[in-house]
């Protein structure tokens, strides 16, 4: 019933560019067990990949065949129920056939079937080389420009903005953490899987900001007005998502971006059950570069009350004033700023570092250089914790890749904390 073409075993999924361990390959065990696999969810996603069903007791299972040269070679028995007794023994054996097949397609359903996911996929249209291939550095930019995207559509779950800069950069990168991707080398195609569970308003959000990205280019061309990605931002536009896009573009005859729903999970409530790639071509470049420079000018300075341990301090003699860096506990979602002091709050951000205390200052958070810059500082006080609290700021600090710096540029400050 089931037959497959010679070819070794596909490409393992991946993390998209993250620094922390490989999470463990859901597809690490073999394929998913035949009683865990509803057989409409199985038949949405070879649908979706494009397989065709040729044939087949009606009423009882289908005959499925991929696209391409192998369509004449492989295909699956699939039950359309678990209604009948040999249902399981077919599903066993399309997952297993699926499992030996050497296509991306056939890894990408079943990695779908054992963690229900999302799908953002990414095609580019770029020239040809020789043999059909795309240069090295095609596949890095598109990859880039994708893990650009996806962090762009965390970033407007965590809050709406025009620039985010360095402000939630940490909570939207952790959204990322279980991404999977299916390579495609060639710097054509790529598919992320962003798990239900947790990557559902991820997708839902980038969803949402790319149709109003879209809509508001076509209404920059047709009236030249840049009012369209002023409310886009409800959506989620952003400076981060329109360059994610110029990245997408740059260098290609056009892209598109297609979000599929999980079929075992089914449409997010305010989405279509069809959701038709968005393309954008070169000709939009001028529109999203005009409007990410816009989003970075126009962001306003935000208000603060930051708490924060001291973990670097700098000033060009004994005297006068000094530039300190906080590393943020509190007040503000970045994870580090840097602030001007007048002498008198240097002397009290030096005792109370030496003291192992955090300290307490308003001010404004400037959004150029990205929101790491505090403007105005005033009212700056040490704050009181208890003395496990203490141990473990100390500590924190003592370990912090800059404490080197700060230790001798406290020395060279000419004994300032001894008054």
């Amino acid at each position: 019933m089931t037959h497959r073409p010679a070819g070794g075993p596909p490409r393992p999924v991946e993390l998209l560019r993250s620094a922390r361990p490989h999470p463990a390959d859901p597809l690490d065990d073999g394929p998913p067990e035949p009683g865990t696999v509803d057989p409409a969810v199985l038949t949405a996603l070879l649908h979706r990949h494009g397989w065709r069903r040729r044939g087949g007791a009606p009423g009882r299972y289908g005959r499925w065949t991929p696209p391409g040269p192998a369509a004449g070679v492989t295909s699956l028995l699939v039950p359309v129920s678990r209604a009948f007794p040999d249902s399981d023994d077919l599903l066993g054996e399309a997952l297993h056939a699926l499992s030996r097949s050497g296509t991306p397609a056939a890894r990408e359903i079943l990695l779908s079937l054992a963690v229900p996911s999302d799908e953002i996929r990414w095609e580019r249209d770029i020239p040809a080389g020789p043999g059909d291939a795309a240069s090295w550095t095609a596949e890095e930019q598109l990859r880039s420009a994708a893990r650009r995207m996806l962090l762009a559509g965390a970033l407007a779950t965590r809050a709406r903005a025009g620039y985010y800069g360095a402000r939630h950069r940490r909570s939207a990168g952790a959204a990322l953490e279980n991404v999977l991707v299916s390579p495609a080398p060639g710097g054509r195609r790529l598919a992320a899987f962003l798990p239900v569970g947790t990557g559902r308003p991820l997708a839902v959000r980038l969803h949402q900001a790319l149709h109003a990205a879209r809509e508001a280019v076509d209404y920059r061309r047709a009236t030249g007005g840049t009012e369209a990605f002023d409310s886009a931002v409800a959506a989620g536009v952003s400076h981060e998502l329109t360059e994610s896009l110029v990245a997408l573009v740059r260098g290609t005859e056009g892209a598109r971006v297609a979000v599929g729903w999980a079929p075992a999970a089914g449409v997010p409530e305010g989405c279509g059950a069809l959701t038709d790639p968005v393309e954008f071509s070169p000709g939009d470049l001028p529109a999203l570069r005009e409007a990410a420079a816009r989003y970075l000018r126009a962001e306003p300075s935000v208000p603060v009350r930051i708490t924060g341990t001291v973990v670097r301090m700098r000033r060009p003699g004994p005297r006068g004033t000094g530039t300190v860096r906080l590393r943020v506990l509190a007040g503000a979602e970045v994870p580090h700023v840097r602030i001007a002091l007048d002498e008198e709050a240097y002397r009290i951000a030096g005792h109370a570092h030496l003291v192992g205390l955090p300290v307490r200052v308003l001010g404004r958070l400037e959004s150029r250089g990205g929101f790491r810059r505090l403007t105005g500082a005033c009212e700056i006080t040490p704050v009181p914790v208890d003395d496990a609290e203490r141990d473990r700021l100390l500590k924190a600090v003592q370990e912090h890749v800059e404490v080197a710096a700060f230790f001798e540029e406290a020395c060279c400050d000419g004994g300032d904390c001894q008054d």
